[in-house]
């Protein structure tokens, strides 16, 4: 605590805190938000199945407009990355060096959580575990990587799109937003192929918004907050409950057209609303977070906001195998009474969880960002050579971080109940270990 407490002290007075407390409270709010509608209860063997109580609880769709906040995510993301983007090449450094440097605060964590997985998925096998009911306890631990996928995705194009930004400023996000629009209505209209843009132009849209932001090209000033809020607010409904779109902003089965794969207009609304909201709390946030005690723990949850992301499921399975292994796990009907008392306790209970989680493996996304010191001594020159080279150097960086991000997202597009002999694709866990591999090797060599 002292040592957070001298790390939060040396923050620079230029550093825009308003952001980390963002990022705190996104995922403050995604935990929450899939704890609280979790369902964990017994199918007719026995055996525990989870589905999401939205499934049941359709009047409290709206309700995920307050915790849907994967737009903030990129938006901060955009913020966060045009700042680094412009400090590396302060010192000289090319976008291909800021790639590498970038991806290993992500990379690291995710390899752990996906190799102990897999692990763990191969041992259940063997002691006789059915191959459905594996993967579909992977499959739901898995769920926070398509994130990942996407923001990979949007990282390794971040170069390019702040290049855009310096040149074309806010026409950048207004032409991603025709897109999506364009997106959407071949969604409606068919073929729904022509709508897989959606997928980048939609986070693509939000991430400009960070580039605006980091650049003073967005003032983050109530006055121009308050109309966009009213927009947004005014449009969500129209969108929603007089148009095509569902209520609710996350998938659910049976719908139409969904609003998170790929992101839609009505999501893009929200995120309207939540940037008005953002700059009308700008200015208080900022005068609050230079008080030392909150500022400290926004510091804190920062260090550790990955480990939180990918293990706050893991959390929800420990949690309902362990109640269920001593016979108490309680699996009222959803949205009776009882359920809504049972959520206290849950939430209380799967925050120690996760807390004992996040402190075993915490430190492995403090040490993510590090780049070895020592080159590995079983390199052989001649590939040391070919890797100090800015060309090869870089097509393999890409080589790596795309192989990434199919890895990461065929194990999310791949059906939940499939039989996998590690809990998920055997070819997506390739890709991936493959490209983590390349990029460990990448950050190896200088260069």
């Amino acid at each position: 605590m002292r040592r957070l407490r001298e790390i939060a002290g040396r923050t620079p007075a230029q550093r825009e805190r308003y952001v980390d407390l963002l990022r705190a409270v996104a995922i403050t709010m995604v935990v929450l938000g899939h704890w609280l509608i979790a369902v964990i209860d017994h199918d007719g063997d026995g055996g525990l199945r989870g589905h999401s109580a939205l499934e049941e609880l359709v009047s409290a769709r709206p309700g995920t407009w307050l915790f849907q906040v994967m737009p903030l995510f990129f938006l901060v993301g955009g913020y966060a990355n045009a700042a680094s983007l412009d400090s590396h090449r302060r010192r000289g450094g090319d976008a291909g060096a800021w790639l590498r440097d970038r991806s290993g605060r992500l990379i690291r964590p995710t390899t752990v959580l996906l190799v102990l997985l897999a692990a763990a998925a191969l041992l259940a096998r063997l002691l006789g575990a059915g191959p459905t009911q594996v993967r579909n306890v992977i499959w739901y631990a898995t769920v926070p990587l398509w994130f990942l996928s996407a923001y990979l995705f949007v990282v390794l194009l971040a170069p390019i799109m702040y290049a855009l930004h310096r040149r074309f400023g806010l026409a950048v996000p207004a032409v991603l937003l025709v897109l999506v629009a364009l997106g959407d209505v071949a969604r409606l209209l068919g073929p729904e192929r022509l709508s897989y843009g959606n997928y980048l132009f939609g986070w693509l849209a939000m991430h400009q918004v960070g580039f605006a932001w980091r650049t003073g090209d967005l003032p983050m000033r109530p006055r121009v907050g308050v109309p966009l809020l009213v927009v947004g607010l005014a449009a969500l409904p129209l969108l929603t409950v007089l148009g095509p779109y569902p209520t609710s902003m996350i998938n659910q089965p049976g719908e139409r057209i969904q609003n998170m794969s790929p992101p839609s207009l009505a999501l893009l609304a929200l995120a309207t609303a939540q940037l008005g909201l953002i700059m009308l709390c700008r200015a208080p946030a900022e005068r609050w977070l230079r008080r030392p005690g909150p500022w400290t723990a926004v510091v804190g949850m920062n260090a550790v906001v990955l480990t939180i992301f990918l293990w706050h499921l893991t959390a929800v399975i420990l949690l309902a195998g362990a109640l269920d292994a001593l016979g108490v796990l309680p699996t009222p009907p959803v949205g009776s009474t009882a359920w809504w008392l049972w959520r206290i306790p849950w939430l209380i209970l799967l925050a120690v969880m996760l807390t004992v989680l996040v402190a075993a493996f915490g430190r492995i996304e403090l040490r993510g960002s590090r780049r070895p010191s020592v080159r590995p001594r079983w390199l052989p020159a001649p590939l040391c050579r070919t890797l100090d080279r800015p060309l090869p150097r870089l097509l393999l960086l890409v080589l790596a971080i795309a192989a990434i991000v199919v890895g990461l997202f065929s194990n999310n597009a791949a059906p939940k109940s499939g039989e996998y002999l590690f809990g998920l694709p055997t070819g997506a866990l390739v890709a991936y270990l493959c490209g983590a591999a390349l990029l460990r090797l990448l950050r190896s060599v200088p260069g």
